[in-house]
């Protein structure tokens, strides 16, 4: 199975939603468009809609990480939302939740960013 990238810009911040599998064979590919997005646009938060994702491995959350430490030197924030119990697992055990908010849906995470 492929990942399937969808992204939208509202104000500052870039909503991306995934769906399909975020491992070691798509993750250049969300890192490569994730990061031109932030760059050409001026991105400040970054939502994140998990809803979708099937699969994610460590190389997902490397990007994903990654993506965290781009928007965080440009002071911003980063907010995961619809995440499955698997994925929420895997970022429980990695303990990604220490730094990156959830929120139950891309709706409730815009509002926290001050969008919605």
């Amino acid at each position: 199975m492929s990942l399937n990238i969808d992204m939208e810009i509202k104000h500052d911040v870039l909503c991306i939603r995934l769906s399909g599998e975020l491992d070691h064979h798509t993750a250049d590919e969300l890192r490569t468009k994730a990061t031109e997005a932030i760059e050409k646009n001026g991105i400040h938060h970054i939502v994140m809609n998990l809803e979708q994702l099937s699969f994610m491995d460590s190389s997902g959350l490397g990007v994903i990480l990654g993506r965290y430490k781009q928007i965080k030197q440009n002071h911003g924030e980063m907010v995961v939302c619809a995440i499955s119990p698997a994925i929420k697992r895997l970022f429980d055990m990695s303990g990604m939740f220490k730094i990156i908010g959830m929120e139950p849906n891309e709706e409730f995470a815009l509002h926290r960013l001050g969008v919605a």
